[in-house]
């Protein structure tokens, strides 16, 4: 008596990839930039300036307008207390008179003689010019050449791949059950290589 099944198993089959870690690491760099701004030099120079004022100075030789006017009221007001003067002088004499003094043609002979005080000369103009001036004054800016340095600096970059693993079936597992024996009658007996059992009783 043989075997009539045969059966067989198909075991699975798995495909592993792995890529490893790894870490790349890219250099920095560092640029440069110069840039030149220009200086100068600057001189600023003012002379001496001289100012002169001859209005007073013109003024005492033709006066103005209104200069002619406040010269006319200053002589009226000084005549004025000189007369104001003169007669509280009088008066003050008339009361303190004597019988037989001739006060009377005395005040007249005084009126009458002219003072020779003012001998009407006068050195023109009575009055100079003010001079003022301003000191001159120089001023020098120089201002040199500047270097400008502009850097830009990259920092240096790291990167980091983590690994992999790939796991991939190639072939599913499986059973193969397979009949191997010969063909089965029903009923036995019409198989052509039947033969018959003996039965002892």
């Amino acid at each position: 008596m043989y075997p009539l099944i045969e059966i067989k198993t198909v075991p699975i089959e798995i495909e592993m990839k792995t890529t490893h870690a790894k870490l790349e690491y890219s250099r920095g760099t560092a640029d440069l930039e110069i840039s030149r701004g220009d200086g100068g030099l600057s001189i600023k120079s003012r002379p001496i300036r001289l100012n002169i004022d001859t209005f007073e100075a013109r003024n005492s030789v033709v006066p103005t307008a209104v200069r002619s006017v406040e010269q006319y009221a200053q002589k009226g007001q000084q005549a004025s207390y000189a007369a104001t003067a003169t007669y509280a002088q009088q008066g003050q004499l008339l009361l303190s008179a004597k019988i037989g003094q001739d006060l009377i043609g005395q005040f007249a002979t005084e009126a009458a003689t002219p003072e020779v005080n003012d001998v009407g000369l006068e050195f023109l103009p009575s009055t100079g010019p003010e001079i003022t001036w301003d000191p001159g004054e120089m001023q020098i800016r120089y201002e040199m050449d500047k270097l400008n340095f502009d850097w830009r600096v990259n920092r240096p970059q790291f990167e980091f791949t983590p690994g992999d693993i790939e796991l991939s079936v190639t072939q599913q597992p499986d059973v193969i059950i397979k009949y191997v024996g010969g063909p089965l009658y029903v009923p036995p007996s019409a198989d052509p290589n039947y033969e018959p059992v003996d039965v002892q009783a």
